[in-house]
């Protein structure tokens, strides 16, 4: 079975933590013990796990990403213009895999589970498979 998770965001680069919403699928299913695969449905908008303690971090993120991938290149040939959101997509990665363990995610004190917005703003769907076990 696998859960959505609506996100709607409203900058054009923005890291959403999603933590409460795949621990919300995790309780859903009562899941004690397993795997949850958490993935973005979408070519630019990736999924990781990183600091959610200090703000400054996702800033600072996403700043670097601009730096390396800038919007526009004049070498770019995508016609919808948005080849460096792909770019950060692909550098994130489109899923994460996370432990459970005694019905909770099995993260570091300062991790959360976040989506990483490349291209916005937009209404966009994240899912999460559970696999117990």
């Amino acid at each position: 079975m696998i859960e959505t998770i609506p996100i709607t965001t409203s900058f054009h680069s923005e890291m959403v933590d999603i933590t409460s919403q795949v621990t919300d699928c995790i309780d859903k299913r009562q899941l004690k013990e397993g795997i949850v695969i958490v993935q973005s449905m979408h070519t630019t908008a990736g999924i990781t796990v990183n600091e959610n303690a200090d703000p400054d971090v996702k800033t600072d993120m996403l700043r670097r990403f601009s730096e390396v991938y800038p919007w526009e290149h004049r070498k770019d040939l995508h016609a919808e213009g948005n080849t460096a959101s792909h770019m950060k997509t692909s550098t994130v990665g489109h899923s994460q895999t996370l432990i459970v363990e005694d019905g909770r995610l099995v993260l570091g004190t300062w991790q959360g589970v976040y989506f990483c917005e490349f291209d916005g703003p937009r209404t966009r769907k994240v899912v999460v498979k559970i696999i117990e076990g």
